[in-house]
C-alpha cells in the first residue's frame, strides 16, 4: 500500500515535467532550512506527509462510534511515537496533530508532550518557538481542562504500561507533570519565550492553563481590537493544586524581566495575559503585580518636572501594558496614578495618537469611583479639541461612563452641543441627532454660510459613523433623553428608514424602539407606516423589525402584520424578509387571523408574567 502510494506521489510530482516539490517553511527547500535554534531543519519524507494528509482527511469525516475513534487515535499516535518532534515541526504533521489532540486522552497528550520536551523538558523551547510546533504545543495545552477525565480503556492501557505507583497517581498525572515541566522551561528562559513570536503565544496559553481559565482558540477569534485580551470571554476550569505555585513562580520571573516587558511588544502581551489571569483567579497576586509594574515605571529617570509615566503612555508597546494596568487597577492605585502622574495632563494625552487609548481605559475604570468626577472635569475643557483630532474613542467612553454617573450627564450633553456647534440658537438643538451620528458640526453638515447669513440647507440623513452610533447609544442611557427624542421626531420617515437599514445606525433605532414606552414606540411606528417592507428586505432593518416585534404590543404587531401581509410574494422571495415572514407567522395571520391574534395575546401574557417574576 505504501509502495503504491509512493509511486502515486512520484507520478504527481513528475507529471508533464512541470510540477515541482513545493518548498515548505518559509519558501526554502528541504535542505538548508534553518530551525529556530539554528542548524538544518529536517522534514518528513514524502510517504509520511501523504500518510498524515490522509489522517487529516479522515478526521474531517468524523467517527460514528467512540471505539472506532479511540482505536484510530491510538494507531496514529503509534506512528508519531519516536519522531514526535519531526512530525510537530512539519506543516502537514502539525495540522494533523492539532486536529487529533482534541480526540486524544489526557494520558496520550501527556506522553506526546513528554517526547516533545525530552527527559528534562529542555527541548520544549525549540518546539514552542517554531511556527508549526508552537501550534501543536498550544493545541496540547488547550486540552488540559480535560485532565480529570478517566476512561476505562485509558486506565487499562496505563496499567499495562506504567508502574503501580504511576497508576495510583492517576491517569492524568503525566499530563500535569509535563505542563509543570514546560512551565519550568518557560520560567528559566522566560525572556527567550516571550520575545519570540510563536514562543510568546505558547507562554500565554500556558499562563491561562496554570490559572484555570481559557479563552477561544486563535481560529475562533475574529476581533482585532486592542483590548481583546481583557474582553475575550474566558472559560473557568479546575486545575491541579500544583499549578498555583507554578503560576506564581512564572509571575515572579516576569517581574524580574519587567524592563523587557515594557519595551517589547511580545513580552508586553505576555505580562498583560498574566495580569488578566491573576485578576480573574488570583486577585492578591494581581495587586502585587500591578504595584510592582507601576513602581518600576515611576522609578525611572525623566526630564525635570515630567513624570516618567507620561513617556511610557506615548510608547506603542508600553502603552498597551498600561492600558491593562489601568483597566485592572483598584481604587488606591488609580487615585495614586492620577494624583501623582496624570493630573493636569489628560487633555494632552487624549490628543496624542497613542496615549489616548490608555486615557479611555482610565475613564472606563474610574467610572466606578468618585475619581471619575475629577477626570471628567479635566477632560471637558478639551472636548472640542479632542473632537477636532478625531479621537472619538475618548468621547464615546466619556459618554458611556457618564451613563453610569448621573452627576455629569447634563454637563456632558451641554459640552457635546457646544462641540458640534448646535447649542445656540436653541432651534439648532433639534438637529443634534444627525450631527452626532455623522460626527460633523452643524456648519459642515448643513453647509451654513454664517458670514453671509444664509439659512440652513435641509439635508437628508446619509452619513452614519460607527463611533457616532456608539455615542448616541450611550446618550440614550442618560436619564434625560428629551433632546435626542425631539431630534428623532424631526427626522423624516425616509431618514428613519435610512437609520434602520444602516449597519451602524440600525443599532441606534433598535435601542430607541426597544427602550421606549408602548406609547412612544407607537408614535415611531406610526411614522414608519408604509416603510415596514423596506425594513424587512434589509439585512439590518429586518433585525431591527424583529427586535421591535419582540417588545411591541399586540395591536402594534397587528399593524405591522397588516402591512407586511399585503406583500407576501415579495417578502417570501427576499433572502432577509422571508425570515421575518416566518418569525411573525404571517401565513397564519393571512389565513387565520383570529387564531393568530389569540396566540399573540397568549405570548404577551406569558412575557408579562415572566418579566414580573424577574423583577
Amino acid at each position: 500500500m505504501e509502495t503504491m502510494e509512493g509511486k502515486e506521489q512520484q507520478r504527481r510530482l513528475t507529471e508533464d515535467g512541470k510540477k515541482r516539490k513545493r518548498p515548505r517553511d518559509g519558501g526554502k527547500g528541504r535542505k538548508g532550512q534553518e530551525g529556530s535554534q539554528g542548524g538544518v531543519k529536517k522534514h518528513l519524507d514524502a510517504l509520511s506527509v501523504g500518510y498524515f494528509r490522509r489522517v487529516s482527511e479522515r478526521l474531517s469525516e468524523g467517527f460514528a462510534e467512540e471505539e472506532e475513534k479511540a482505536l484510530f487515535v491510538v494507531n496514529v499516535l503509534s506512528e508519531v511515537k519516536g519522531r514526535a518532534t519531526l512530525v510537530a515541526l512539519d506543516v502537514t504533521g502539525s495540522v494533523t496533530l492539532q486536529r487529533l489532540l482534541p480526540l486524544a486522552t489526557p494520558t496520550q497528550i501527556g506522553e506526546l508532550l513528554a517526547e516533545l520536551g525530552g527527559a528534562t523538558g529542555a527541548d520544549f523551547r525549540a518546539v514552542s518557538c517554531d511556527r508549526c510546533g508552537g501550534h501543536v504545543m498550544e493545541s496540547a495545552l488547550r486540552q488540559v481542562p480535560r485532565w480529570t477525565e478517566h476512561s476505562g480503556s485509558e486506565g487499562q492501557e496505563t496499567s499495562d504500561t506504567k508502574d503501580d505507583g504511576d497508576v495510583e497517581a492517576g491517569c492524568s498525572g503525566i499530563l500535569e507533570a509535563q505542563v509543570l515541566s514546560l512551565c519550568r522551561s518557560v520560567t528559566e528562559e522566560v525572556t527567550a519565550f516571550m520575545r519570540h513570536t510563536h514562543g510568546s503565544h505558547v507562554a500565554r496559553t500556558l499562563t491561562h492553563v496554570l490559572g484555570g481559565c481559557l479563552g477561544p482558540a486563535h481560529s475562533d477569534k475574529r476581533s482585532g481590537g486592542k483590548d481583546q485580551n481583557v474582553n475575550t470571554p474566558l472559560m473557568d476550569f479546575e486545575v491541579p493544586p500544583s499549578f498555583a505555585g507554578a503560576l506564581k513562580r512564572l509571575s515572579l520571573a516576569l517581574m524580574e524581566n519587567v524592563n523587557v516587558c515594557v519595551s517589547d511588544a511580545g513580552a508586553s502581551a505576555m505580562l498583560q495575559t498574566m495580569l488578566t489571569v491573576c485578576h480573574r483567579k488570583r486577585p492578591k497576586l494581581c495587586k502585587s503585580l500591578l504595584k510592582g509594574i507601576v513602581g518600576y515605571l515611576t522609578s525611572l529617570n525623566s526630564a525635570p518636572g515630567l513624570s516618567p509615566l507620561l513617556v511610557f503612555l506615548k510608547d506603542q508597546a508600553s502603552s498597551r501594558l498600561l492600558e491593562t494596568v489601568l483597566l485592572l487597577s483598584h481604587k488606591a492605585v488609580l487615585r495614586s496614578l492620577y494624583k501623582d502622574h496624570l493630573q493636569g495632563q489628560l487633555v494632552n494625552l487624549a490628543l496624542h495618537p497613542i496615549a489616548n487609548f490608555p486615557v479611555q481605559r482610565l475613564i472606563a475604570t474610574a467610572a466606578s469611583y468618585k475619581l471619575f468626577l475629577k477626570v471628567f472635569d479635566e477632560l471637558k475643557e478639551g472636548l472640542e479639541a479632542i473632537l477636532a483630532v478625531g479621537h472619538m474613542g475618548v468621547i464615546v467612553q466619556l459618554a458611556e461612563s457618564c451613563a453610569q454617573r448621573e452627576e455629569r450627564q447634563g454637563e456632558m450633553m451641554r459640552c457635546l452641543l457646544q462641540g458640534f456647534h448646535c447649542a445656540e440658537p436653541s432651534s439648532r438643538q433639534l438637529t443634534c441627532l444627525p450631527l452626532f451620528l455623522s460626527l460633523l458640526t452643524h456648519d459642515v453638515y448643513y453647509c451654513v454660510q454664517t458670514a453671509e447669513g444664509a439659512a440652513d440647507t435641509q439635508r437628508p440623513l446619509s452619513r452614519i459613523c460607527y463611533h457616532g452610533s456608539r455615542l448616541v447609544q450611550a446618550l440614550l442611557k442618560f436619564k434625560d433623553r428629551s433632546l435626542l427624542l425631539n431630534s428623532l421626531r424631526a427626522l423624516t420617515p425616509s431618514d428613519l428608514v435610512t437609520l434602520g437599514t444602516d449597519q451602524s445606525g440600525s443599532h441606534v433605532l433598535q435601542a430607541i424602539m426597544t427602550s421606549a414606552s408602548d406609547k412612544g414606540r407607537g408614535k415611531i411606528l406610526r411614522r414608519l407606516e408604509g416603510e415596514f417592507v423596506k425594513l424587512s428586505c434589509s439585512r439590518y432593518g429586518s433585525r431591527v423589525l424583529e427586535a421591535v416585534w419582540n417588545s411591541a404590543t399586540v395591536s402594534q404587531r397587528q399593524d405591522i402584520a397588516k402591512e407586511l401581509g399585503s406583500s407576501e410574494s415579495l417578502l417570501r422571495s427576499d433572502q432577509f424578509a422571508r425570515h421575518v415572514w416566518a418569525k411573525f407567522a404571517l401565513t397564519h395571520f393571512v389565513k387565520r387571523r383570529a387564531q393568530w391574534q389569540e396566540i399573540q395575546t397568549d405570548q404577551m401574557k406569558k412575557r408579562k408574567m415572566f418579566s414580573d417574576i424577574l423583577q
